[in-house]
């Protein structure tokens, strides 16, 4: 198949419009909950005040802000699939915005800007204020104030939505792979993301893993959860065909959240009882290098030893959990001998690492 030839066949997967629609409109549908903006995806987009300032300030100056993707689901809602910050912004700023635990956030007070000085203090209505409030004329051009949204209709292909999200939310932006497959589980499935999180602050699995603030401001337990349910019981032979990693996690969080026999009780309990055990015996030092030589753990955490040690106990969880004469640290510093585990850190991508580490697992647990 030649180039034209897939350009017109793809064309064909993908059905979609664009239109203006006013900010006072967005404000309805927003009301009327039709118009979807997760508000989970709060944790995932930072914006500053400033930041937030500065949005609304474009508006009252006619600046031309960039488009909101949105997709439409097959109950007709649209889904802001780029878009979010923005349309949270100016629903903070007026009033209405929600937050995920369905309670009515506090509404947005602006600062000044380079060419707005006078916004500083600024509120869309203040009862108590009326120096700090908008004129009705300044709300009532926002609300006239138009946007241009572009639609991705429900015939399209249904993997295009989260691809354009992948498109439209990396490069220049700040979010890791995490955040990003936090926001597809999110659209896909709230009640599987909602899993993943609570199993995330599971305090075991928090003690072991040992993370630093900033991998968990990118949401890196997340990843570390849910690379774990994925990987766990995943087939070698399908462990040998991916080359992508983020890829094929998200492809895999998008088969999780459709999936109607994924087995939840007993992914929770291999990762309950994973954790659980090495935190007894182990706790911080779980994914740490052993040196036999010096007889101890050194260093931080390790995403091959992580591969090894949780996946390795996870598969085989029933099984260990019946031993009683179990001893896990030791089993952990033995395997610090093994030359495959050694030479299967460094020098190699993710992919063709876990087809050894995850085997290896499997294998030395399986003793």
């Amino acid at each position: 198949m030649g180039l034209q030839e897939e350009i017109d066949q793809k064309i064909t997967e993908i059905k979609s419009d664009s239109y203006s629609m006013s900010i006072g409109e967005l404000v309805n549908l927003y009301k009327d909950k039709e118009i979807e903006i997760h508000p989970e995806f709060q944790r995932f987009f930072r914006w500053t005040n400033l930041q937030k300032t500065k949005l609304i300030e474009s508006i009252l100056l006619g600046i031309p802000i960039p488009p909101i993707f949105v997709a439409q689901r097959t109950d007709g809602i649209w889904d802001v699939v780029d878009g979010v910050q923005r349309l949270s912004t100016i629903f903070q700023f007026i009033g209405i915005l929600i937050d995920e635990d369905g309670k009515l956030l506090e509404p947005l007070v602006l600062e000044k800007t380079k060419y707005l000085p006078s916004l500083q203090g600024k509120k869309w209505d203040d009862s108590e204020s009326y120096q700090n409030s908008l004129t009705s004329a300044q709300r009532l051009f926002i609300k006239r104030a138009k946007l241009d949204i572009k639609i991705l209709f429900k015939e399209s292909d249904e993997k295009t939505k989260y691809e354009l999200f992948q498109r439209l939310n990396t490069g220049g932006s700040t979010l890791s792979d995490q955040e990003i497959r936090n926001c597809i589980l999110v659209m896909e499935n709230r009640n599987v993301y909602r899993w993943l999180r609570e199993l995330a602050k599971n305090e075991d699995f928090k003690e072991c893993v040992s993370l630093t603030d900033r991998s968990l401001e990118e949401q890196y337990d997340m990843e570390l959860v849910f690379r774990f349910i994925v990987l766990r019981k995943i087939d070698e032979e399908e462990l040998k065909k991916f080359e992508d990693l983020s890829e094929f996690l998200n492809d895999k969080a998008i088969e999780i959240c459709r999936s109607s026999d994924f087995d939840f009780e007993e992914a929770s309990q291999a990762f309950k009882y994973t954790f659980q055990i090495l935190n007894r015996e182990v706790k911080a030092n779980s994914f740490r290098k052993y040196d036999i030589y010096k007889g101890k753990f050194t260093g931080g955490f390790l995403i091959p030893a992580f591969e090894v040690i949780a996946l390795g106990i996870g598969y085989h969880h029933e099984k260990l959990h019946s031993m009683e004469d179990l001893d896990i640290s030791s089993k952990i510093q033995e395997l610090w001998k093994n030359e495959t585990l050694i030479k299967g850190f460094a020098g190699f991508n993710a992919s063709y690492r876990m087809r050894r580490t995850v085997v290896l697992g499997r294998q030395f647990f399986q003793e």
